[in-house]
């Protein structure tokens, strides 16, 4: 016997423009690209210090020295995108008002 429940979700992922957007361009299913979203924005919703350990230990398992990574860290962070920092409310009040 198969149950089929009642109850369909009509809940929007909030970025199901985009999942259908690349299901239109793409070989890409819904799944698939709701997935690939999904990876995308946990990819750029890394914190800097999390980017800056996970950096430092790709880099040196490929051999490089401190010397060679740090660098090479401090250039690549201007160019990536990265988690915002937890803001109290009285510093978002700041932000608006000064």
């Amino acid at each position: 016997m198969c149950v089929v429940s009642s109850l369909v979700s009509t809940a929007r992922h909030p970025y199901e423009d985009l999942i259908d957007h690349l299901t239109r361009t793409s070989a890409l299913d819904p799944g698939e690209a709701a997935r690939v979203v999904a990876d995308v924005l946990a990819y750029f919703s890394e914190p800097v210090e999390e980017f800056v350990r996970r950096r430092h230990g790709e880099l040196k398992a490929r051999g490089l020295t401190n010397d060679e990574i740090f660098p090479r860290i401090a250039a690549e962070l201007p160019a990536r995108r990265v988690a915002a920092p937890e803001l109290s409310l009285r510093q978002l009040r700041r932000i608006v008002y000064g």
